[in-house]
């Protein structure tokens, strides 16, 4: 099972890849780790991509490409992926086409998860998080007792910057505007399946199983 997640921040990625590692038994892939990884282990690309990151640059595409392979080249792949921020570009897309051709296989899906910016604004503008312990809340998803206060320690909840709805509209319109054109790739390539994020999480996977299975 070869699968591209995709869906704009706060759609609900990480929680619903969390969930296809444990049923399908396959790694999830997700850039910002590997790129972490490569940078702390001091691989070649790793240097080359720490240069670019701490002059609060954007790694580019033949690095983060780079770095994509060699995890794709690892022993535990063997039996698939869940790819978790990348590709981002059609250029990157294209990379990894030839990648998974030079394995030998090809990708099974693109899963596409769906939310509409007003409902993805009030996931991150509601949650507020511990200036102590670092809990997190949600106002409206997950409340903490008290109104400001935190359960685990009784410090003061607040909203971190990249919550601010500035912020967050800023993130959702790079996003739409960077990968608007994958997902019409994808689509041409009859990959692409979208899954309504706007619904309890066990739905939502209940869905991307359904299509996994060849339901959808």
């Amino acid at each position: 099972m070869r699968i591209v997640l995709m869906g704009p921040p706060g759609a609900g990625k990480g929680t619903q890849a969390k969930k296809l590692v444990e049923t399908y038994g396959i790694p999830q892939i997700a850039t910002g780790d590997i790129l972490r990884a490569a940078v702390q282990e001091g691989t070649a690309l790793g240097k080359k991509a720490k240069e670019y990151m701490e002059r609060g640059l954007l790694v580019p595409d033949d690095v983060i490409t780079g770095i994509v392979k060699e995890r794709l080249k690892e022993i535990d792949v063997e039996k698939g992926f869940i790819l978790d921020g990348f590709p981002r570009t059609i250029p990157q897309a294209e990379s990894l086409e030839k990648i998974l051709e030079e394995m030998g296989v090809k990708l099974d899906a693109v899963i596409n998860i769906v939310v509409p910016q007003d409902e993805l604004i009030e996931r991150f503008t509601g949650r507020r998080v511990c200036e102590i312990c670092g809990a997190t809340y949600h106002v409206k998803y997950n409340p903490p007792k008290q109104e400001g206060i935190c359960d685990k320690c009784g410090g003061r909840l607040i909203v971190r910057a990249d919550d601010e709805v500035k912020t967050v509209e800023k993130r959702i319109d790079v996003y739409e505007r960077e990968t608007k054109p994958l997902i019409d790739y994808y689509r041409s390539k009859n990959l692409l399946v979208n899954i309504d994020g706007n619904r309890p999480i066990e739905v939502v996977f209940e869905e991307i199983k359904g299509f996994l299975r060849g339901e959808g």
